[in-house]
């Protein structure tokens, strides 16, 4: 294992040196020849004298959505920045354990399952808009600590009308392959029609989610993570109403459900875009503004897709793993593991947050060339996580059925549940420190280190371990759960080697983030 991670590692760091070679190479030259051509607009006050030299516009700084994290004291701009990040999720958690506690109080454990796979499906395609909103975010937050305007601005453009194209795309490819996929991962028969009338519901409306995601990881790349959090709020509450009128009065169970979630993110998207254009934001939303810049697209797929990439792989893997509940588990063991996925999903909250604290203020720190700010900022982010993190862990070892019993006072259900939860919340102890250092290597590019690192956890660990815990040793629901910490001590193992090589410390995009013109 040591001699295959270590070869690994010396495969991304020559990767990652080919890669910024030759980037920077081709970048310098288009943007040396750009700038023979192109002047560089300059703005004048008003009665300026006409021989002063004029600042540079900075249309972001002057509607007030850019928040510089590279000044001020660490971790008061750290919790600054996650608390409304934290509570954005906490909402966001809400939102989606409300399809699962209402279909699971009022439509039975068969609707459970249906929004159990659906959902994971569903989420498959929502990773891979989150991994390009990665590279988006990343870009957006080193271009703001460079005080590189131009980057800025096309990076925003083609995120937004890449997402939206990809969308459609998704959206028609994978209504014709429902049927072969549920039949693929052994949907239970019990619950097949409601995991497909909750799936072709969601893909429907696919493209709403994805303009969500785009649209949040452009303002929390600004250091904006306040005005996220009331977008979603406004869809948590729509979410919650619609659910009770479908799913409690209606009847329609999973494709209520589905129902409501793509009609409150609908809501979400129109309320950002309303808010941007008010706010003078630089994209104003018209048909000529969705450009693609190719430079820029290159960078988003160069960071994002291995974030992309990784995650697609990790959920795929997550779907694997939801088929060996349906082998060992039926529509019970899908019941109780999507139940215990919705609880876990709060334990997770602090960490996320305080992880994407971490990739903004290294991505914008290490961008202003303050590393010793992004080192200080993962090492309190990580301490706040673990201590948050752990007593959601103290409280699983105490009395696990609560992750179960919330969703479904199913004897069955509640019995495989805490079966999964015993072997699963050792998994706590490891994910504060997984996901606050590898969000430092994300916020200095090291997005081909994340992939690999997620494709060796996923692909290698966690798939192989569950099947072999469950199946061949017979141990259900408890050998399921005890893949996911087996996992995740394998890729603790891969960052320590990682971080004992040094090369985190240097900035991907350093040399290609300068070749661009500051204006």
């Amino acid at each position: 294992m040591s001699h295959e991670t270590n070869a690994a590692v010396a495969e991304i760091d020559s990767a990652e040196t080919e890669i910024d070679s030759a980037e920077a190479e081709a970048i310098q030259s288009e943007s040396a020849r750009e700038e023979q051509t192109e002047p560089k607009p300059i703005a004048v006050e008003p009665g300026a004298p006409k021989d002063q030299p004029a600042e540079p516009v900075n249309q972001f700084a002057k509607v007030g959505l850019e928040n510089n994290l590279t000044e001020g004291g660490v971790f008061r701009k750290m919790i600054m920045f996650a608390l409304p990040f934290l509570a954005s999720n906490l909402i966001q958690s809400f939102y989606n354990v409300a399809d699962m506690l209402i279909v699971g109080n009022f439509s039975g454990p068969a609707a459970m399952s249906g929004v159990n796979i659906g959902g994971q499906v569903t989420f498959i395609l929502t990773v891979v808009v989150i991994g390009l909103c990665v590279g988006a975010t990343v870009l957006i937050g080193q271009y703001i600590g460079a005080n590189n305007r131009k980057g800025l601005k096309d990076v925003t453009s083609t995120i937004i009308t890449v997402l939206l194209l990809l969308g459609a795309g998704i959206t028609i490819g994978v209504l014709f392959a429902i049927d072969p996929l549920l039949r693929l991962i052994r949907t239970p028969a019990e619950s097949y029609a409601q995991s497909r009338s909750y799936l072709t519901v969601t893909v429907t409306g696919i493209t709403f989610i994805f303009g969500y995601n785009a649209l949040s990881a452009i303002l929390r790349g600004m250091g904006d993570s306040k005005h996220p959090l009331w977008f979603v709020a406004a869809a948590c509450v729509t979410n919650i109403i619609l659910d009770l009128l479908f799913v409690a009065v209606f009847k329609w169970a999973a494709f209520g459900a589905a129902l409501a979630t793509v009609i409150s993110q609908a809501m979400s998207v129109v309320l950002c875009v309303a808010f941007m254009k008010r706010h003078n934001f630089q994209f104003d939303f018209k048909l000529k503004s969705y450009r693609i810049d190719r430079r820029q697209l290159r960078l988003i797929f160069r960071i994002g897709l291995p974030t992309c990439v990784a995650n697609t792989v990790t959920s795929l893997s997550f779907l694997f793993v939801t088929t060996i509940v349906n082998i060992v588990g039926g529509v019970v063991g899908s019941a109780a593991v999507g139940a215990v996925g919705k609880f876990n999903s709060f334990a997770f909250m602090p960490t996320q947050a305080m992880a994407a604290s971490v990739s903004t203020m290294a991505a914008q720190n290490m961008g202003a060339n303050r590393l010793d700010r992004a080192i200080h900022a993962t090492v309190l982010g990580t301490l706040f996580s673990m201590a948050v993190t752990y007593m959601f862990f103290i409280m699983l070892r105490v009395r696990p059925e609560w992750a179960v019993t919330l969703f479904s006072r199913e004897p069955d259900v509640i019995a495989a549940g805490v079966a999964y939860v015993n072997m699963f919340s050792y998994d706590l102890l490891v994910i504060p420190i997984i996901f606050n250092v590898v969000s430092l290597f994300v916020g200095g590019g090291h997005t081909v280190f994340a992939m690999v690192n997620n494709l060796l956890s996923s692909v290698l660990l966690r798939v192989p371990a569950c099947y072999l815990f469950a199946v061949r040793f017979n141990m259900g629901m408890d050998g399921v759960g005890l893949g996911a910490p087996v996992a995740s001590a394998g890729t603790l193992l891969v960052i320590i080697i990682f971080l004992m090589t040094g090369r985190w410390r240097i900035n991907v995009l350093k040399d290609s983030a300068a070749a661009y013109e500051t204006t």
